[in-house]
């Protein structure tokens, strides 16, 4: 699914989204309710286009703020970087598989928990930015490019899709509103980033062939996701997954995760020795996530039952009101814009899956009615870290 950093990386421009979604995002739903839509014969993958160019450090000029940690945030992580170097961070996190959040600039407590996860992998004490940091001005020497908005993107922007339920069930597909969000989500972040770095002139008038400046961020290909089921694999489909409610994070390990994963003291002449942790190379990934509202969690221990890609949703506002099902419910297609997102990993537990969503700025923040929402850019990752069969632990 996804391609190596490259200079840089192909390119799409989208308009912002209009409007605000229902405030409840996903309701509880059994496999059976979520099916695959199928490859659309319009939607096979088709070829690269030209690639995006990175710029040279410091060509973009970025406002001077604050990191945007809030006082909830897990153990401090000293200095955190800002400007450039804060999204060159972001960047190498989310290609490493420890998702930042929203690549914006503005590192606050998931980038706090990534740096911790990308420590926690690698044998560096919580809290500590130096390792990472190194890494990151290595790996991501050019933390901008100039993306070419691809002529794939008409295929996947409708301006005139509907916010009614209704209406939208008529639609072909829950398209992106604009080049904006295509092109945000395309490069992990959200329109009001793309607004900052172009201006508003160029965001709102980019079209197929204009340039825009993005986070020089392996791209998430929207074309590439064609509506493939996933079997299970003789390694992912033994994996152990961990979704922290508390947190609001989801963890990938190799196996169950050991008992003890970070910094212990051992006693040297009767004195306590802080002692380098160990690498936990189990942990292979961690991403953002919105669990349901507390009522609708569903602690304990799952399956992965099955894992589809652009799933048709079924909308009933009875169930969604009093939790019981009616005859009148509403078949919506499926597309980036869909409530479940681009991608369905359903559970053992009737109804409750990890999925994509509508709305990634939303991540951590606004409750679904059950299920463990992901932006679309991690989603689609799921299957390529876990498969059918793999444990899911929801503490």
């Amino acid at each position: 699914m996804f391609r190596k950093l490259l200079p840089l990386l192909v390119l799409t421009a989208v308009a912002p989204a209009i409007g605000q979604n229902e405030p409840l995002r996903a309701l509880p739903v059994d496999p059976s309710e979520i099916t695959p839509e199928g490859a659309p014969a319009d939607l096979a993958p088709e070829a690269q286009e030209e690639e995006a160019k990175p710029l040279s450090p410091g060509v973009v000029k970025l406002p001077e703020r604050k990191p945007a940690v809030k006082t909830d945030a897990p153990s401090d992580v000293g200095n955190l970087p800002s400007g450039e170097d804060a999204v060159r961070l972001q960047i190498f996190l989310d290609q490493e598989n420890f998702g930042p959040g929203v690549i914006d600039g503005k590192p606050g407590r998931f980038t706090i928990l990534a740096v911790n996860s990308w420590n926690e992998t690698h044998g560096h004490p919580s809290g500590d930015m130096g390792p990472v940091m190194t890494s990151a001005r290595h790996k991501v020497p050019n933390a901008f490019a100039t993306a070419v908005v691809p002529q794939v993107a008409t295929k996947w922007v409708d301006t005139g899709l509907s916010h009614n339920r209704a209406k939208q069930a008529e639609a072909k597909r829950m398209s992106y509103r604009s080049i904006a969000e295509f092109m945000s989500e395309r490069y992990h972040t959200d329109v009001d980033f793309i607004l900052e770095l172009n201006g508003s002139k160029n965001t709102w008038g980019a079209k197929p062939g204009s340039t825009l400046i993005v986070p020089n961020v392996r791209p998430f290909l929207i074309e590439e996701v064609t509506g493939k089921r996933y079997e299970a694999d003789p390694e992912m489909s033994e994996r152990h997954v961990v979704v922290d409610t508390k947190q609001n994070q989801v963890r990938i390990f190799e196996a169950a995760p050991a008992a003890l994963l970070v910094e212990e003291e051992e006693l040297v002449s009767d004195k306590p020795v802080l002692v380098k942790p160990r690498p936990n190379h189990a942990l292979v990934a961690s991403f953002p996530i919105t669990p349901g509202k507390p009522q609708f969690i569903h602690h304990g221990v799952w399956k992965l039952n099955n894992s589809v890609e652009l799933p048709v949703w079924r909308y009933d506002q009875s169930l969604l009101d009093t939790g019981k099902r009616s005859n009148d419910a509403l078949n919506i297609p499926p597309g980036p814009n869909s409530p479940v997102g681009i991608i369905w990993n359903g559970l053992s537990k009737s109804g409750i899956g990890l999925h994509g969503t509508s709305d990634p700025e939303t991540i951590g923040r606004a409750r679904s009615a059950g299920c463990i929402r992901l932006a679309n850019w991690d989603a689609i990752r799921i299957p390529t870290l876990i498969r059918p069969g793999a444990t899911v632990e929801v503490r």
